[in-house]
């Protein structure tokens, strides 16, 4: 991956152990890399080793920045894995990664023991789609190494999250707990500028509850730090288009990584890194031209007439 140049630590800046990238005018792909028999849209495909880490380095190829490595299933309905079976499903493929490429690693897990291995074994970022709730010790991990990290909103836990969530106000509770859990990291020594949030689109979350958030994206982080956005192929698309093809899920994502970029968002969880980077790409060109800033960020179209 080719390094993004550091600048000064601001609201834009995200602090990954000694690296400081800022997302002010360029946001980053991340690459979904599922080694569990059971998540929601390519469960299995990619649980062998060999087929794990070619995948891999197939999205690093198509632009991905970060690779996000998952051991437990979260989607809707599915059960706990236990430490042991995690560790052994993302270990071995996070030091190869670290071995063929530089790319930043992200392991998705929100258990303390996993992420503090995932860490020695090469990564770089934990996401915890628990948002630091499920394991006490998650706090520690992250304070103690300066890992990038991700705090995501979910309404109960996996296997029950879908049974009827309830909000008075989604987008004004969601705000309320990335405050909460903004000041529970810091008060635990976890420098502001290492979390990044996720709203968590379609954990516990009705489709309503998944278009007001998109809809207000701008308006639900503390502080203005950047939001990582997780929509690819998921569910809510499918309602909305009234199709349960999953392939009809994948440009609706697209479209939903050029929409929520012009709404703030800067890092985009996805399974289809090609389409999407180059929406991204294409998205941030049109607003730096508004900015009049088109040419620092693709220097290159001086020359072009």
């Amino acid at each position: 991956m080719p390094d993004i140049p550091a600048q000064p630590i601001d609201q834009w800046s995200w602090s990954i152990g000694k690296r400081v990238i800022n997302l002010r005018h360029r946001g980053m792909i991340m690459g979904i890399l599922n080694v569990t028999p059971d998540s929601f849209s390519d469960g299995g495909r990619f649980s062998e080793f060999d087929t794990a880490v070619r995948h891999a380095l197939d999205m690093v190829r198509q632009g991905a920045d970060i690779i996000d490595v998952g051991g437990e299933s979260t989607r809707p309905g599915s059960s706990p894995v236990c430490e042991s079976d995690e560790l052994q499903r993302v270990i071995p493929i996070i030091e190869a990664l670290r071995g063929e490429s530089d790319v930043l690693i992200s392991i998705d897990t929100s258990k303390a023991a996993v992420a503090e291995a995932a860490l020695a074994a090469g990564a770089d970022i934990i996401n915890d789609v628990a948002g630091l709730r499920s394991d006490a010790n998650m706090l520690d991990v992250a304070a103690a190494t300066n890992a990038g990290l991700v705090i995501m909103h979910m309404k109960g836990e996996p296997r029950t999250m879908q049974a009827a969530p309830h909000y008075d106000d989604v987008c004004a509770e969601i705000s309320a707990f990335f405050r909460e859990r903004e000041a529970t990291a810091l008060a635990a020594g976890i420098p502001r500028e290492c979390i990044l949030f996720d709203p968590g689109i379609g954990f516990g979350k009705t489709v309503s509850h998944n278009l007001q958030l998109l809809n207000q994206l701008d308006q639900l982080s503390p502080g203005g730090r950047p939001l990582l956005l997780g929509v690819s192929r998921k569910s809510f698309i499918a309602r909305v288009l009234e199709s349960e093809e999953i392939a009809d899920r994948y440009w609706p994502t697209v479209a939903l990584t050029s929409f929520a970029r012009e709404r703030g968002a800067r890092v985009f969880r996805v399974h289809d890194v090609e389409p999407n980077y180059q929406a991204l790409r294409m998205t941030e060109a049109i607003l730096a031209a508004g900015e009049g800033k088109l040419n620092r960020l693709v220097p290159q179209l001086d020359n072009l007439a």
